[in-house]
């Protein structure tokens, strides 16, 4: 599993822009596609809220890498 760090710049990022920002997905179009089929975890529950956000301190999970994200020092 490929664990990647995303520093956190203000309280919280969309988690469709999350998975854009990481490089798992190539547009947001795709982002929301694997979101609503049920393909991404959010502190290991499957998450559909495209715009869910994703404050420091919560994992996300899709396919083979997980993204911990960490607040902004």
């Amino acid at each position: 599993m490929q664990i990647l760090e995303f520093d956190l710049d203000g309280d919280y990022v969309e988690l469709k822009q999350l998975l854009k920002l990481a490089d798992l997905v190539t547009s947001g179009g795709e982002a929301k596609v694997v979101i609503g089929d049920g393909q991404v975890r959010v502190d290991g529950q499957v998450e559909l809220r495209k715009a869910c956000k994703i404050r420091a301190g919560q994992v996300v999970e899709f396919a083979d890498s997980q993204i911990r994200v960490l607040a902004a020092s």
